[in-house]
């Protein structure tokens, strides 16, 4: 009988062999991931942080800009009105409007230059007017000053309406000072034309479309009407003295305004005469193909004169010579 005994116990089956072999998965570290979200969060939040201190320091430098701006005009308009308070003696007007041009902007040109000349001629003392009866400023006389000029401006009586304007400012300077500057630039303004176009007085319409000047900006019909009054002046100036100057300043004058005039010849016809000239000049010089052509332009505005009709006459006949027409040879005769 065999001796064996029986195990009771069930017997538990072999645990699997593991293969060394196999890669090991990585474990996965949640707060590493975490962390990193943190960062993109935090880097974000800074980008957008930055842009915003960008877009603030961009706003803040526009807007001092736009302010700069403002100020030089401000600091313009109120030069332009000082120089209208010295030319109507109101000095410490003109004064306060420099010291304030001078705290703005201390380069400003001419502005320190007027303060001492309006410094000098305030402490110039000035005649005191008797004392009135009354103690209530009379406004009636600017109001009526005021709606005069206005029916002066109306019927283009510029000069009249000038010296009710000027009565204004005697009466009463303060007395609506916007309207009566506009008032005085559109008078101004137009009175500088009519004297270069209508009444030939250069020198005097420059003069006014230059105080107009200090009202406002002139449009550009002004400024290019007072730009040819000038040449014309100094056109003028080298009349019988340099042909040459006389017609290259009145070939411009000609071109823009050949009407202008100063009460003795017009600008085309002053071109006419300087060209004429001029080509004689030519002419003796020798240079007689530029020469013919100044005599052609001259004759473009009327007959020439005689000098300039014998002056062309030759300079054609030695510039443009005759073509020789060569000989033919007579036919011979057959034999």
């Amino acid at each position: 009988m065999s001796e064996q005994t029986e195990n009771t116990q069930p017997l538990t089956p072999p645990e699997p062999q593991v293969d060394d072999t196999q890669p090991i998965k990585p474990v996965k570290k949640k707060s590493r991931r975490w962390l990193s979200i943190l960062i993109g969060i935090l880097g974000f939040v800074l980008l957008i942080a930055a842009g915003g201190y960008g877009g603030y320091t961009f706003g803040v430098e526009d807007r001092k800009a736009v302010q700069d701006s403002i100020v030089s005009q401000q600091v313009m308009e109120q030069y332009q009105f000082a120089l209208v308070d010295i030319e109507f003696k109101r000095y410490e007007a003109a004064a306060q409007r420099l010291q304030y041009i001078i705290s703005k902007d201390s380069d400003f040109p001419g502005a320190q230059e007027k303060l001492t000349e309006v410094l000098v001629l305030s402490s110039i003392p000035t005649p005191t007017p008797a004392p009135t009866l009354t103690s209530t400023p009379d406004f009636s006389g600017a109001e009526s000053a005021y709606q005069r000029a206005q029916q002066l401006i109306q019927a283009q009586d510029w000069a009249n309406a000038l010296s009710a304007l000027d009565s204004i400012r005697k009466l009463d300077p303060s007395y609506k000072t916007a309207q009566v500057d506009g008032m005085y630039y559109f008078a101004l303004r137009n009175r500088g034309q009519a004297l270069i176009n209508q009444e030939g007085n250069l020198e005097g319409g420059i003069y006014y479309l230059t105080l107009a000047e200090r009202f406002g900006p002139l449009d550009n019909a002004s400024v290019q009407l007072r730009e040819g009054a000038r040449m014309y002046i100094i056109g003028a100036s080298f009349w019988e003295l340099d042909w040459a100057q006389a017609y290259n300043y009145f070939s411009q004058v000609g071109a823009g305004w050949p009407s202008m005039w100063d009460g003795t010849m017009t600008a085309s016809q002053r071109q006419q005469y300087s060209a004429m000239r001029y080509g004689d000049i030519l002419f003796e010089l020798q240079d007689y193909c530029a020469a013919y052509d100044l005599y052609q332009l001259a004759a473009g505005f009327g007959n020439l004169d005689t000098a300039a009709t014998n002056g062309s006459s030759e300079a054609y006949q030695i510039c443009y010579p005759p073509t020789a027409i060569p000989a033919t040879e007579a036919p011979t005769a057959a034999p």
